[in-house]
């Protein structure tokens, strides 16, 4: 390593217009070297001994020339598509509009997503609600049988 340090000594006594030579001498040598990374440890050693930050600066370009470029990132996997939705799958009340609302306890829902309607009544046996979806052939007797209603909600389009 004594070839290294003294083109150290020589680029901190150099004039300004002299460092890009003895730069390139640096490099060389760095290059020339069977231990690259020892010579890049030596130099960040030397490095830490000099208070001229342009003549560190100097340095480190050395150091980043001599080292090897990373092995390539491998690209991430891409996210998995999203599987679709089943349209019969369990739906909790925030998966619900209301579009008709009987005050005697009859009210329509209409899924979000889809078109499922349920029908919410209270069982006279409990006096509890009971949700229960209309079957798709159904729904438009139901629509039928109760258009004209003037419990159809605002901005329902059933009205």
């Amino acid at each position: 390593m004594e070839p290294i340090d003294e083109l150290v000594r020589k680029l901190v006594s150099a004039s300004w217009r002299e460092r890009d030579d003895i730069k390139a001498e640096l490099l060389a040598a760095g290059k020339q070297h069977p231990d690259s990374a020892a010579v890049i440890s030596h130099l960040e050693n030397a490095k830490r001994g000099i208070n001229n930050l342009e003549i560190r600066w100097e340095i480190d370009e050395v150091i980043e020339a001599l080292t090897p470029e990373p092995d390539a990132v491998p690209e991430p996997e891409p996210e998995p598509e999203p599987e679709p939705e089943d349209p019969n799958k369990p739906l909790s009340a925030a998966d619900l509009d209301m579009v008709y609302d009987d005050p005697r306890g009859l009210m329509l829902h209409k899924s979000k997503k889809g078109d499922r309607w349920f029908v919410t009544q209270m069982d006279p046996y409990t006096g509890q609600p009971v949700t229960q979806e209309i079957p798709p052939a159904q729904v438009e007797a139901v629509k039928a049988q109760l258009k004209g209603s003037p419990y159809w909600l605002l901005g329902s389009g059933l009205s």
